[in-house]
């Protein structure tokens, strides 16, 4: 009987498992030496407005509860966060940036097809980012496509939006801000806009990801960091 329920309750979490794949693109727990949490941020980033029919998004009011149990959950001892997206929501961005940079189990960013704009701060905001040297980074200034009042407020709040994009990408990786500035307002490489785009080895020597590397070498981050730290006591922690 209690075996009998044991095979249910398996059963039960694999399908809720593949119904989590389906709708958000994640990973309850990995199977491999260590349980890895797998999130994927694809597509545009959806903040507070919905976008259009037809467009692949990542919602953020469904990753949030995602990285808060996976901060909680004891079973969960690593996250890995797989990037290929256009970008999007820049509040958005930014919140779930935060959210995984307070994390505070081994984590990894892995940098797919793109990283591009507010993608670039959820890129450089876990312990170690890696890029498949095929991969791309967009770096431009703050956009926005609604109305805009021509007054000396509007271009203030942009100032301060792009400082706080600035800031965040150079508290958490090797480029400096006053070069992620030159990057972003660089021009003639972008038609009819402003702006870099890197490439995997390029986004490495500017200092902006940490190195070139694969899902294998992403998840050997991981597993290593997990058994580091699983290996230190309370005295050697301190």
């Amino acid at each position: 009987m209690g075996q009998e329920h044991f095979e249910n309750t398996e059963e039960n979490l694999d399908q809720l498992e593949q119904q989590v794949i389906r709708d958000m693109g994640s990973v309850l727990r990995t199977r491999g030496p260590h349980a890895i949490h797998c999130l994927t941020v694809v597509g545009t980033i959806e903040g507070h407005v919905a976008a259009g029919q037809g467009q692949k998004t990542t919602r953020y009011e469904h990753v949030i509860p995602q990285l808060v149990a996976i901060q909680e959950d004891p079973e969960v001892e690593g996250l890995l966060v797989i990037l290929n997206t256009v970008g999007g929501d820049v509040e958005a961005g930014l919140a779930l940036a935060e959210l995984i940079s307070g994390i505070t189990k081994p984590s990894a960013t892995l940098v797919l097809g793109g990283g591009h704009s507010i993608g670039i701060p959820l890129a450089v905001s876990a312990r170690r980012s890696f890029i498949v040297p095929t991969a791309t980074m967009t770096l431009h200034p703050v956009r926005h496509s609604g109305l805009v009042l021509g007054v000396p407020q509007t271009l203030r709040y942009f100032e301060q939006m792009q400082q706080r994009i600035t800031g965040f990408v150079a508290g958490h990786s090797q480029i400096s801000a006053r070069r992620f500035n030159q990057l972003m307002m660089r021009t003639g490489e972008l038609v009819m806009d402003v702006g870099t785009v890197l490439t995997g080895e390029r986004a490495v020597k500017e200092g902006l990801i940490d190195q070139l590397g694969t899902l294998s070498d992403a998840l050997q981050y991981l597993y290593s960091q997990i058994e580091q730290d699983g290996t230190q006591t309370p005295e050697t922690a301190n």
